[in-house]
């Protein structure tokens, strides 16, 4: 459930790429879908990493539930931040679409 969110995430940010517009990018500025992209690839990060401990706690192979815990709240609490940001992207998106020239 929470793979496809991520998968979700990485989808929008390829559809957000920025155009240059005629415009060059200073060396060392990172674009926008590149910065996206940086994030979403922790957020993703994070996520496995707390895949991993649980399913190792349910195998025995880890001892230390309160480590698994932090892990999968930590996993938990980047994807509900990444969702918010989303939701206010998009609703900016959309007021500045609607505003008139």
């Amino acid at each position: 459930m929470e793979i496809s969110r991520i998968q979700h995430l990485q989808s929008v940010a390829e559809q957000m790429k920025i155009k240059e517009g005629g415009k060059k990018e200073e060396e060392g500025t990172p674009s926008f879908s590149n910065v996206i992209k940086e994030q979403i690839g922790k957020l993703n990060e994070t996520q496995v990493k707390a895949d991993q401990m649980t399913e190792a706690f349910i195998k025995g192979e880890a001892e230390d539930l309160h480590a698994v815990m932090i892990a999968t709240e930590e996993a938990r609490i980047s994807l509900d931040l990444a969702l918010q940001i989303r939701n206010k992207v998009v609703e900016a998106y959309k007021e500045i679409n609607n505003m008139q020239l």
